[in-house]
């Protein structure tokens, strides 16, 4: 039925096609837990300091397919010793057509991390507690501010027009 029209001709190959965005394909590429001070740690006390990195890289498969990876690093310390090291890489294969460059770029450096973020938080605090720490609540990113950083980081550094994440083979955004 999606190949047909509701009068059951077929759609005309010459019609313009609108944009497209599909999600292909959502993995895990790289997932890593370590507790280097174990069991000493849990017996101590005081404030832990949580740090986090994030970093994100485009691929390009192929004409309409993109490879988008979102890493995030969670470490913890106590009293100034390693308590945990969280990692996940978290990726997906995107389809994305009919989009100018600008667009697609934004798609890129927007949609695909908001869709993959929920999944590389879920696998981060399922590390932390199978670690046997209490839960890390991780708040929501604004991909967009990110993203509009990106841009003017861009402009700064390359000065050139065309340098996005689409026509990049591998790129960092965050």
């Amino acid at each position: 039925m999606s190949d047909e029209t509701l009068n059951g001709a077929a759609p005309a190959a010459d019609q313009p096609q609108g944009p497209t965005f599909t999600v292909e394909k959502l993995y895990v590429k790289d997932l890593s837990f370590e507790a280097p001070n174990a069991p000493q740690v849990f017996n101590e006390q005081g404030q832990p300091d949580l740090q986090m990195k994030l970093n994100q890289k485009v691929q390009r498969l192929a004409d309409t397919a993109f490879e988008v990876s979102l890493g995030i690093t969670l470490t913890c310390t106590l009293n100034g010793k390693t308590a945990y090291l969280a990692e996940v890489e978290q990726c997906g294969v995107f389809g994305l057509a009919g989009m100018d460059d600008q667009i697609l770029d934004a798609m890129l450096g927007i949609q695909c991390p908001n869709i993959l973020y929920p999944y590389a938080a879920a696998a981060v605090g399922q590390l932390i507690t199978n670690g046997g720490f209490p839960p890390f609540p991780m708040q929501p990113i604004n991909f967009d501010a990110l993203y509009g950083e990106t841009l003017r980081q861009r402009a700064e550094q390359m000065g050139q027009p065309g340098n996005s994440l689409a026509n990049a083979e591998t790129a960092g955004n965050a």
